[in-house]
C-alpha cells in the first residue's frame, strides 16, 4: 500500500466514524425555538414572537416595520381617537388564555410633530421599524388572541388606513405557545 492510499484510506475511515458518531441525535431546539408568526396589512408588516418563556410567563415582541421610506408610526400612549382625532395608537392587547403581566413597553424614542390644521402636537415615533414588548403569563392552556392596532404616516404622502384589534390567534400548550398559521 502506498502512502497516499494509506492516506486516504485514514481519511475515509476517520469520515465514517465522524457520520456514525452523529447518528440518531437530535438537535437541540429548546433554547432557540422562538414561535414566531408575520402579516403585513395596509402599508406595515408586523412581526410577532414569544420569547424567554419559562413556567408560563414571557415576552411578547410586535416588530411594526412600515413598507415604504418616511412612514413613522404612532406612539403607544396616544389615546384611541388620536389627538384631535389625528392619528391612532401603537397596540398591542392579548386575549384568553394568555394575560398581560406589565406594561406595553417601546425601544423608539417619541418626538411630538406639528400637522396642519391640528392644534396639539401629535406624538410619534422616528420613521422606520418600531418594536414594542409586552410581559405575558399564561392562565393555563387553551386558545389565545393578540390584538394589534396601528397607523403609518408619511408627514409627505400622507396615511394608510389604520389598523384597529386586528387578530393574532396562537394557542397555550404544556410546551408553551404556538402561533396558529396565518
Amino acid at each position: 500500500m502506498t502512502a497516499a492510499v494509506a492516506t486516504m484510506a485514514t481519511a475515509a475511515a476517520i469520515a465514517a466514524v465522524t457520520a456514525l458518531a452523529g447518528c440518531g441525535q437530535q438537535p437541540d431546539r429548546s433554547a432557540d425555538a422562538v414561535p414566531t408568526t408575520r402579516f403585513s396589512e395596509n402599508g406595515v408588516t408586523v412581526t410577532l414572537s414569544v420569547s424567554d418563556w419559562r413556567a408560563s410567563k414571557g415576552t411578547l415582541t410586535a416588530v411594526f416595520t412600515p413598507e415604504k421610506a418616511g412612514f413613522h408610526l404612532y406612539s403607544t400612549d396616544l389615546p384611541a381617537t388620536g389627538v384631535e382625532g389625528v392619528g391612532r395608537p401603537t397596540a398591542v392587547a392579548v386575549a384568553g388564555s394568555l394575560k398581560p403581566a406589565g406594561e406595553l413597553a417601546a425601544t423608539a424614542a417619541v418626538h411630538p410633530i406639528s400637522l396642519p390644521g391640528v392644534d396639539a402636537p401629535v406624538p410619534v415615533y422616528p420613521d422606520g421599524p418600531v418594536t414594542t414588548t409586552l410581559p405575558v403569563r399564561a392562565d393555563g392552556t387553551g386558545e389565545a388572541t393578540i390584538l394589534l392596532g396601528y397607523a403609518s404616516c408619511s408627514t409627505r404622502e400622507g396615511c394608510t388606513i389604520p389598523v384597529a384589534d386586528r387578530p393574532v390567534r396562537l394557542r397555550i400548550t404544556g410546551d408553551g405557545p404556538v402561533f396558529d398559521a396565518p
